[in-house]
């Protein structure tokens, strides 16, 4: 319960929460964009997505609005997390998995990736930075309307988007500026209903780091295993190499042997078959 409380929208297992609303998706893209008209028609939180090779990456959030036009933001209070090619990377999985067999490429919807950071990841003062493809030799914009934006959470002054990143790192609902805002955080932290809610997520997220420790615990494992093996191979092939008549004269060192190379090959091999190494020398 303590947590809870102590939770902020810039906190990313919160925001996820309160922004299911889509009314509070709306007032964040209309305040970033300066764009009292826009509606949003479609929010999905952590959207799974993937590329070609089937790596998958979970979005914050993906909003759509009335006009079909696509809104992927992300939330990082780490500068790593909002890297320039985490930008480029997320804009093209939009454009990847929004383009169906047959479509023309005129009819690419528009895109935005919006990153608020709670540090200036610019580090050049302004609140907000606006990315976007320009011809050098012209200086015109290429319109592509593919954007990119970064909202820098550390301003925090009275225009609409300072409140906004106020808001962002308000524990208290009180303290918040935007009552639209305000009711989603005091519905998670104040009642019955929104608290329960809150802790089956953390439950998850537990679980979920959980499950995330014990496969990696696996997979350092099965490496620990591989090493062992090699050096277990290195020492078995170095004794029945050097038995043979001959070998230290017509090899400098037993490790550029072919037929060591061969079988070292063969048995980093992880998609192949595993025999034991003795079984491998007999051949």
């Amino acid at each position: 319960m303590q947590r809870i409380r102590q939770f902020r929208l810039i906190d990313d297992v919160f925001m996820n929460k309160v922004f299911e609303d889509k009314s509070c998706v709306e007032l964040l893209l209309q305040i970033i964009l300066d764009r009292t008209d826009l509606h949003v028609e479609n929010v999905n939180l952590q959207h799974g997505i993937s590329n070609l090779q089937g790596r998958a990456v979970r979005l914050d959030i993906l909003a759509v609005d009335d006009s079909g036009k696509i809104y992927n933001i992300e939330v990082q209070k780490n500068d790593h997390g909002a890297q320039a090619k985490r930008a480029r990377y997320n804009s093209s999985l939009l454009d990847a998995n929004i383009t169906e067999a047959g479509n023309q490429y005129e009819n690419l919807k528009e895109t935005y990736v919006i990153f608020i950071t709670e540090n200036d990841v610019m580090q050049a003062g302004h609140p907000i930075y606006h990315i976007d493809r320009i011809v050098k030799e012209t200086g015109k914009n290429f319109n592509d309307e593919a954007h990119i934006i970064y909202v820098n959470a550390q301003i925090q002054d009275e225009t609409a988007l300072g409140k906004l990143m106020h808001d962002f790192f308000c524990v208290n609902a009180d303290n918040m500026k935007y009552s639209i805002l305000a009711e989603r955080v005091r519905y998670f932290k104040e009642t019955k209903k929104g608290v329960v809610d809150m802790s089956s997520v953390m439950e998850e997220l537990i679980e979920e780091g959980r499950e995330k420790g014990e496969k990696e615990g696996i997979v350092k494992g099965r490496e620990m295993e591989k090493a062992e093996e090699r050096k277990r191979f290195t020492v078995i092939t170095n004794k029945n190499f050097e038995n043979e008549t001959g070998f230290k004269e017509k090899h400098k060192s037993y490790q550029t042997n072919p037929l060591t190379e061969k079988l070292m090959k063969f048995t980093n091999n992880e998609a192949g078959p595993r025999f034991d190494i003795e079984d491998l020398l007999k051949w």
